[in-house]
């Protein structure tokens, strides 16, 4: 392994005051010492910056905005300023355990993988209960098709090479579903790595599990398929899985208007 490696935390924020401090101090409170954190305001008007800034601490590089950008643009242009050899992400509204990069650099290290990944917390903020996210191991690997039957990479587990972004850009134009994509296409000519273990925490609140997110998400899946669907059958994958996922949501969306309809 070498000597310690940097690692760049990658914090996009837009109004993210409400559970910031928490997320921050999990950061702060790292069992391994040598990381960034780029935190990357997108034009917020709240007290994100004031309480970024109460931490003090030389490792943080604030980066504002000129403009409010779509989510996935302002992690492309934070992963810019990154200068570790690693790079990691962490949302303003949820939080590691204290081992997290240290478990990920020591594995990362020994089996030379582009990309690892591990379980997480789902945490429910409105009850306080949490449940795992993979109920099953994950594999390791070259894992593509595993990846379009049952997409289990949550972006806050994950740590990466920078030097994949030579590569491989988040596009710009998703909102929702750029890390499926990113992380899918990165699969196919790289071995991820996996840790069967929850080291994050992802907070599930009400402006995450929205009925509008749903939609968009349901719009950039279909036009995803639509997309790549030739390319993954080409080299001997298929997306039959994503098909029938895409089903079931627009099923969903069709139930909840049933429902107002109704006045359920």
């Amino acid at each position: 392994m070498s000597k310690n490696p940097l690692a760049s935390i990658i914090m996009n924020c837009h109004n993210g005051e409400k559970f910031l401090r928490k997320s921050l101090n999990s950061v702060i409170n790292q069992t391994y010492k040598n990381w960034e954190l780029i935190f990357y305001d997108n034009q917020s008007v709240d007290r994100s910056k004031k309480i970024l800034k109460s931490f003090k601490n030389n490792k943080i590089k604030y980066i504002r905005s000129k403009k409010y950008l779509k989510l996935y643009e302002a992690r492309n242009l934070a992963i810019k300023a990154a200068q570790g050899k690693y790079i990691t992400f962490l949302d303003t509204d949820d939080w590691w355990g204290k081992n997290k990069l240290l478990d990920q650099i020591l594995l990362i290290e020994k089996n030379n993988s582009t990309l690892i990944y591990s379980n997480v917390w789902m945490y429910n903020n409105k009850n306080k209960k949490k449940y795992l996210f993979c109920g099953d191991k994950e594999p390791s690997g070259k894992i593509t098709q595993r990846l379009l039957n049952k997409y289990k990479v949550g972006i806050i587990t994950v740590m990466l090479k920078k030097e994949a972004f030579k590569k491989f850009k988040f596009n710009n134009k998703y909102q929702i579903i750029g890390d499926f994509d990113f992380f899918t296409k990165l699969s196919i000519n790289n071995n991820f790595s996996y840790i069967d273990k929850p080291l994050t925490y992802y907070r599930m609140h009400e402006k995450n599990l929205s009925k509008i997110k749903l939609k968009v998400y349901i719009k950039e899946m279909a036009h995803w398929i639509n997309e790549n669907n030739k390319m993954f059958t080409n080299l001997g994958f298929s997306i039959y899985s994503q098909k029938i996922f895409l089903m079931k949501l627009r099923a969903k969306i069709i139930f909840f208007k049933l429902l107002n309809l109704l006045g359920v």
